[in-house]
């Protein structure tokens, strides 16, 4: 049975760091790529970020240049640096892989919601003023 589960989640104030994790399990075979996503209530899932081999990552614009992806598949976790945290940064995070070769984008380079077929259940950023 696939695995993902979230960590790291929190309250935060503006200009502050976190780092989130995620940790799978259950693969019979290696995710191919591996992402990040948002959603605040009653919005669309939001693209945060990927990685794929070779550390090929992809970035929503919104994040570029403040949060970092990272994998270690040594110990089947995924990690997500977050810098300089804006309000709008507030959302429930939740991982997500995929064992298929290849990756989606969106125009602007962010991960689409519907290239994942595993999901974790979600950890909450809170960043406030």
């Amino acid at each position: 049975q696939v695995q993902l589960v979230e960590s790291g989640g929190g309250s935060v104030q503006a200009g502050g760091s976190l780092t989130l994790s995620c940790v799978t399990s259950g693969f019979t075979q290696r995710p191919y790529r591996m992402a990040w996503f948002r959603q605040l209530s009653g919005q669309e899932r939001e693209g945060v970020a990927l990685i794929a081999p070779s550390n090929i990552t992809r970035y929503a614009a919104s994040v570029i240049g403040r949060f970092t992806i990272s994998r270690d598949d040594t110990k089947n976790t995924m990690s997500l640096k977050m810098n300089n945290l804006k309000l709008e940064d507030t959302a429930t995070y939740y991982c997500a892989a995929d064992t298929r070769v290849g990756f989606q984008t969106t125009s602007a380079g962010a991960p689409v919601a519907h290239d994942y077929t595993n999901w974790g259940q979600g950890t909450q950023v809170t960043v406030s003023s």
